[in-house]
């Protein structure tokens, strides 16, 4: 079957083989079955990424660190910075520095509820304590421990992603 060609069912696979070609019957019937939950995963995949997602799972992350591997759990990572071609994993117990850059690392962590505040800060959004403006138009995010990041005004629409519900910030984000 071509991509382009025509759309055949499952039900119409199973009439059109008969009963003697089993083996070939259940091959069709599984390709048509992985087509189309490939075409519902595309079709999920363009909608935007939120932190909901994140929070429902919390993923143990495989970094090598000091010539072994170490099992971090996402939630403990306070934020990732670039720091020229390496980033700094900044963890509750420490931190860590890989050989990665910082677009690869938020593709990977953005499912975890992190979210990118400036062009070399991931931040894990359920660790967010305060946001403060700044007459500049940035902000000054803080998260559990004090730790200050700033907020510039080009990811200022990300600040969107660290809450489900915003109650009397009436244009907050869309100023």
């Amino acid at each position: 079957m071509r991509e382009n060609g025509p759309m055949f069912s499952i039900a119409g696979v199973k009439q059109a083989v008969e009963p003697a070609d089993e083996c070939i019957r259940e091959q069709l019937a599984a390709g048509l079955r992985q087509r189309a939950t490939a075409r519902s995963t595309s079709s999920s995949e363009a909608l935007p990424r939120t932190r909901t997602r994140a929070v429902e799972t919390s993923a143990r992350i495989a970094i090598k660190a000091k010539g072994k591997i170490l099992f971090i759990d996402a939630a403990d990572l306070i934020a990732v910075e670039a720091k020229g071609n390496y980033v700094l994993l900044l963890h509750t117990a420490g931190s860590f520095m890989l050989r990665e850059s910082i677009s690869t690392i938020e593709n990977k962590l953005n499912l975890h509820g992190f979210v990118r505040i400036h062009r070399s800060v991931l931040i894990n959004t359920a660790l967010v304590e305060e946001i403060h403006p700044c007459p500049t138009g940035d902000y000054v995010l803080r998260v559990q421990g004090g730790r200050e990041f700033t907020v510039t005004r080009k990811y200022k629409k990300n600040l969107q992603l660290l809450a489900q519900l915003w109650i009397g910030m009436d244009g907050f984000t869309t100023e």
